[in-house]
């Protein structure tokens, strides 16, 4: 039989165990927390930098498309520039839908197009007016008249 002493000394030692066993799943239930709260952010940080990557692929795409398509020639690029050939001007208002919608029909060829204020002429009373050949030719103006009134080929 054992003394008061040493059972006495087996229950400490019986408790330093315990307690050194809990001491142990703990710190190896807060280390598989730790990993898994890092494998989290590893995912997330992945995902963000997929996304960064896809959205510079997207803009690399948009600013190369816009490149491209700003270099193209208008539609209407030799037309017009048979217009300021022959002398024909347009007068217009920036505040006038109509003069907005004739310079929207020749899109980016409308650059070669003679334009002027419609304060620069006294004799200009409605927007947009066309001066072809010293003749005034008031409103919007399809491209057949404009041909017609010019002699020039619309493609």
């Amino acid at each position: 039989m054992l003394s008061r002493e040493e059972r006495k000394k087996l229950r400490l030692e019986k408790l330093r165990q315990q307690s050194e066993q809990s001491r142990l799943e703990f710190e190896q239930k807060k280390h598989k927390e730790t990993q898994e709260q890092q494998a989290a952010k590893s995912k997330k940080t992945r995902v963000y930098i997929i996304i960064a990557i896809v959205f510079s692929i997207l803009i690399v795409f948009i600013g190369a498309y816009a490149f491209i398509n700003a270099k193209k020639p208008g539609s209407y690029d030799n037309f017009a520039k048979c217009l300021t050939e022959k002398g024909a001007v347009m007068y217009g208002a920036s505040f006038c839908q109509y003069s907005s919608a004739q310079k929207g029909m020749f899109g980016k060829s409308f650059k070669f197009i003679n334009y002027k204020d419609f304060s620069e002429n006294p004799d200009v009373r409605i927007t947009p007016t066309w001066e072809i050949n010293g003749r005034l030719v008031e409103r919007v103006q399809s491209f057949d008249r404009l041909s017609e009134l010019t002699g020039c080929s619309i493609k």
